[in-house]
């Protein structure tokens, strides 16, 4: 693919996800945010894709899409209220301030990516991006981390079950 290609499918994909992860932070409902969610996922598999690392973009699709929203949308069912909690109130002090330090974060990251000016690509082996490399690299070098993980998302879980349990 011509490097022009390449850009404009960049593109393609980079709009939508932005557009999508904005819907993530605006969205009063949180059922409407994890479908935003959803869909800056399917964008960012899509530019994994453009990356050459075609297993990441399956498992984005695969467990981040399909296992971990549903188990998102299930904590959400848990714990959903009524409609009327999400209806549009003052601005506080802190969506204000949320507001600027993002504005601050963009402002740093626009200086750090124009200060590296244009960057060669690289070639990758045939290796990058197989189930052996990265099976290698997760049980090995990122086990702990991997576990700590999982750990953490049963500890979301079991925490939502309890707190939903005392509604009741």
């Amino acid at each position: 693919m011509s490097d022009t290609a390449e850009m404009v499918v960049f593109w393609i994909f980079a709009v939508p996800l932005i557009a999508g992860a904005a819907g993530v932070i605006v969205a009063r409902n949180p059922v409407n945010a994890a479908i935003s969610l959803v869909v800056s996922f399917f964008f960012l598999a899509g530019i994994y894709i453009l990356l050459t690392a075609h297993l990441l973009a399956f498992l984005q699709v695969l467990v981040y899409a399909g296992a971990i929203m549903v188990l998102f949308l299930f904590v959400i069912m848990l714990l959903t209220t009524k409609d009327e909690e999400y209806a549009r109130g003052r601005v506080k002090l802190m969506q204000v301030g949320g507001a600027f330090g993002a504005l601050g974060v963009l402002a740093v990251v626009v200086k750090a990516v124009s200060d590296l000016g244009p960057m060669p690509m690289r070639l990758v082996g045939p290796e990058f991006g197989t189930v052996k490399a990265v099976g290698r690299l997760l049980y090995t070098q990122y086990l702990l981390p991997f576990e700590a993980t999982s750990l953490l998302l049963l500890v979301a879980i079991v925490g939502a079950v309890v707190v939903a349990k005392q509604r009741i």
